[in-house]
Parts: C-alpha cells; sequence; structure tokens
C-alpha cells in the first residue's frame, strides 16, 4: 500500500522504516528540511538500534521524504506521529497535530478517493473525533466516515529496541469506529503478522479505548516500577537486597519479572509526560487519581535518596563528582526526563565540579548543561574524582574495574545496579 506518515520524529522514522521495510511505499512528510534531507540521503535523524540499515536498505526505493503535503494525495493512508508535549500543568500540548490535521484536510479537499487518517500520537480520549477530524472536516469540507476515515492506532515502541518492537509486538490495537477503517487497516498490518514470530493479536476497539489503552499501558508500567522502588527504599532500609526480592516475587505469573529492577526511578519522553497528562485530564473531569499521583511522587523522590547516599560518605563541595550516564535509558541518545538532570542540578547546588559521561548522549545532554564539564570516556571522567554516581546501565559500565583506583576517593552510588561492589571501593546500591 501506499503510506504517508506525518512527523519525522521519533515514533514517525521508525514506523516509517519498518512500513518500508514491509513493502509499502511509504513518503514522511515534515517541516525540517534538515531531516527531510537526511531521511532521503539514506540516513536515520535518530539513534535508534537497527534503524539506520532500514533507512539506508529503503531510501530513494520504498521511501521517501518531503516537506509537501500534497504527497499525502497520491497515498491510501495517512499517519500523524507528531508530539504531543506536555502544557505546565500536565496536559498535552495539541497544537502541532491539529496544524497537521488542518494541513491535511486542505489535500483531501481534492482527492476523491477515500482515504484513512490514522493518529499515532498519544492523545487524551476525545481528540481523534473531537479535535482531529473536526479540523479536517474544517478544511477539506468533508464529513468524517463517509468522505474520509479517521482511527486511532497507539504505538508501544521502547527506545533503543523500537525496531524490534515494531516488528515483533506484543499486540496490534487497531481503534476504530467504521468497518472501512478497521479493514484498511487490517490491510496495511498483515504483512507484519504474517512476518511476526506467532502472529501478534488484532486488537479491534473503538477509538476513545484505542486512545486511553496507551496511556492505561505505560501508566501501570510506570506505577509498577515506582512499587518495585518504593519497595526497594524499605529493603535498603533493613539492610535487605531488594533484587533479591524482586527475583522471587517475579516468578509469581501474577506479578512477573518485567520492571522489577528497581533503582533511581523513570523518564524519557513517555512515562513522565503520559503520566503527567492522564492525572491532568482525569483531574479536570473532576478525579483525582491518588495511585499514579503516588507514582510519579516516588519516581521523582528517587534521585533525591540517591543524593542523600552520597551525602552519608562525602562532602562534594568543590570537589569532583563523575555522573556515568546520561540518557534516561540505554541504547538512546535521548535525555529527555533522564534521571542524570535532577542529579546533575542537585550536584551543582551542593557546589560540586561535575564531569559527566554518556557513550551517546553527551550533546543532547549538553543542552541542559552547557557548562559542566563532559569526558570522552569513563575511565577519564573517573580520574581524581571523589565519588561516582552511575545513572544509566549501559553495559561497558559493568566492565569497569581497575578503572576505580584512580579516583582520589572511590565512594560509588549505583542507582542502577550495574557496578560489582569489590575491595577498594566505597559501594552503595540505591535500593540494596
Amino acid at each position: 500500500m501506499k503510506l504517508s506518515i506525518v512527523g519525522s520524529g521519533y515514533v514517525g522514522t521508525t514506523i516509517a522504516g519498518c512500513f518500508a521495510d514491509l513493502g509499502h511505499e511509504v513518503v514522511n512528510v515534515d517541516i525540517d528540511e534538515e531531516i527531510v534531507e537526511t531521511i532521503n540521503s539514506g540516513e536515520s535523524p535518530i539513534h535508534e538500534p537497527g534503524l539506520d540499515d532500514l533507512i539506508a536498505t529503503h531510501a530513494g526505493s520504498k521511501l521517501s521524504a518531503t516537506t509537501d503535503y500534497e504527497a499525502i494525495h497520491d497515498t491510501e493512508v495517512t499517519f500523524l506521529a507528531l508530539p504531543t508535549p506536555s502544557n505546565e500543568d500536565g496536559s498535552i500540548d495539541t497544537a502541532s497535530i491539529e496544524a497537521a490535521a488542518e494541513s491535511v484536510g486542505e489535500v483531501l479537499a481534492e482527492k476523491e478517493t477515500p482515504h484513512l487518517v490514522v493518529v499515532k500520537s498519544t492523545v487524551i480520549p476525545g481528540t481523534t473525533e473531537e479535535l482531529v477530524a473536526t479540523a479536517i472536516e474544517s478544511t477539506a469540507g468533508k464529513a468524517a466516515g463517509e468522505d474520509f476515515h479517521v482511527a486511532m492506532n497507539p504505538e508501544f515502541l521502547r527506545e533503543g529496541s523500537a525496531v524490534t518492537d515494531f516488528l515483533e509486538p506484543h499486540k496490534i490495537v487497531l481503534g476504530t469506529q467504521d468497518a472501512a477503517a478497521r479493514e484498511t487497516l487490517e490491510s496495511v498490518y498483515e504483512p507484519l503478522r504474517e512476518q511476526a514470530t506467532g502472529e501478534p493479536p488484532i486488537f479491534a476497539t473503538g477509538i476513545r479505548e484505542a486512545e486511553m489503552i496507551k496511556y492505561a499501558n505505560n501508566a501501570f508500567l510506570a506505577s509498577k516500577i515506582s512499587l518495585i522502588n518504593d519497595i526497594g527504599n524499605i529493603c535498603k532500609e533493613f539492610d535487605v537486597d531488594a533484587y533479591e526480592v524482586a527475583e522471587a516475587i517475579g516468578l509469581d505469573d501474577r506479578i512477573s519479572e518485567q520492571f522489577l529492577r528497581s533503582g533511581v526511578g523513570w523518564g524519557g519522553s513517555c512515562f513522565p509526560k503520559d503520566v503527567d497528562a492522564i492525572i491532568a485530564a482525569a483531574t479536570q473531569a473532576g478525579y483525582e487519581p491518588p495511585m499514579l499521583e503516588a507514582a510519579r511522587e516516588v519516581n521523582d523522590h528517587q534521585p533525591t535518596r540517591m543524593l542523600d547516599l552520597l551525602d552519608e560518605h562525602v562532602d562534594v563541595a568543590d570537589k569532583r563528582v563523575a555522573v556515568l550516564g546520561l540518557a534516561f535509558k540505554p541504547g538512546t541518545d535521548d535525555t529527555r526526563n533522564s534521571r542524570a538532570i535532577p542529579i546533575i542540578q542537585g550536584l551543582l547546588d551542593r557546589d560540586a565540579n561535575v564531569v559527566a559521561y554518556d557513550p551517546v548522549a553527551t550533546a543532547n545532554m549538553q543542552a541542559h548543561f552547557p557548562d559542566i564539564e563532559y569526558a570522552d570516556s569513563a575511565a577519564t571522567a573517573l580520574e581524581d574524582a571523589f565519588a561516582a554516581l552511575v545513572v544509566t546501565d549501559w553495559d561497558e559500565f559493568a566492565a569497569l574495574d581497575t578503572e576505580f583506583e584512580s579516583m582520589v576517593e572511590p565512594v560509588v552510588i549505583d542507582g542502577r545496579r550495574v557496578i560489582e561492589g569489590r575491595d577498594g571501593i566505597v559501594y552503595e546500591g540505591l535500593t540494596w
């Protein structure tokens, strides 16, 4: 099929490369000329394992990019994969997706054959029908459900494994309001289901239900992490290894072992934004969700607990302190809501001389902290440091050994259980 994807960010670029790999003809539409040029040259504009190869393989054949919305005219399905960032009150900013919908409508005004517009962005229930469909109707002069169709198809991609997550999904959620939209979406995903292991299930539902499923999915996982962090904090007070506890309870299939790694907390572009958004939406609707508010509170406090552990061992004022890991998780260069941000800020508030290192995320963190020192290796960061805080569980940190000998005082506060305690260093695990 011929597909168009509006937005060439993390989600848009990933699904474009994957859809092209499934045999569809894909065109990315983006207002950023530099991103368009990058894709057309066969390179990925984002750091994501496996995506470079897909873009390089299909650019110029199955995949192209443009700044011209008119490219949508010759496609059958348009996916809206645009950011919905947080407003100050936690609610989502829908300006980008509304503007895109209006532009899509202008193109559809000239199109005679049916067209399906699919929202991939994470949006509050009601957004697809009340905002996106209405915006298209106003500029196209056509009726939703008759002249064009809308649908919601949430994504469940994890940064660092997005390509695998797309091609081997646990589920495919199709939110539609009519049979025509559902049949078209099923055709889009038919090649994926044919090649994926175990033929992943399609969950067909309404548009509002599909919008809520994405929030419920992320809110549940974020809450699970906060719960194991809360339990881990209790374990630490009683000198109990939280990871031993988690291993045991994870054997219960009602709990499972996934997302039971306690530590410094969750970040990234999805969990913080989505939890904030659903809390804000619920509050606006008249319900205050105490469980989700508690999950957010626990998460926000984990970096403070890590810094408190550091304070027990070192007064860091005017001392060199290494921060290992800047990305919010390994396998990505994304620093959005990284736990390293409050950690670094806390160290600066203590007048520490911060030196930071990450294999791929340094440039993105420099936008937050342009004046701290950035090292080109973990070993360099540790030289002459009085303490080290491990914030991201990159594999290379697990291999550190004699590098700690170059520290003035080898105090290591581990927020991810990636360093192994050994003779010659003062080692503190955050929850063990």
